[in-house]
């Protein structure tokens, strides 16, 4: 059940732990940790701290899925060609997590780095919201 917006180096066969891992995030729709992610993992075979940081690793490498830094955990990608570059809304009351893509807050970061002459690898942007839902209540 991968999803077909690949590109690249993305096109490559993702071996059986990583199908696992992804299948996994993809059911979940939410956020989760390394160590939830193994033990939801044992009885498919995933006993290693290390099978998991592989494939959770392997799967951020080729944009299948990020991770959110600040909860340490990691979320199935819901956009095509975001690359590492990536931006979060986190909620503060319920902690819903959603990917955004924005073309003029990549604009603003890609002048950042060219006024500031920055040599930025990847970034991560999270911004923390009241989500509508929470706004309501």
């Amino acid at each position: 059940m991968s999803s077909n917006h690949t590109h690249n180096k993305k096109n490559q066969t993702l071996t059986k732990n990583q199908r696992i891992v992804l299948n996994l995030l993809q059911d979940s729709g939410e956020p989760l940790k390394a160590y939830f992610i193994l033990d939801s993992l044992k009885k498919e075979g995933l006993s290693s701290p290390l099978q998991v940081y592989r494939a959770l690793d392997k799967l951020v490498e080729l944009g299948k899925i990020h991770k959110v830094e600040s909860l340490n955990s990691f979320i199935i990608c819901n956009n095509s060609n975001c690359a590492s570059n990536t931006a979060f809304t986190i909620c503060e009351r319920c902690g819903k997590v959603k990917e955004i893509k924005n073309n003029n807050l990549t604009e603003g970061v890609n002048e950042l780095v060219r006024e500031n002459k920055l040599n930025i690898t990847r970034y991560n942007l999270e911004f923390y919201v009241v989500c509508k839902s929470c706004k309501i209540n």
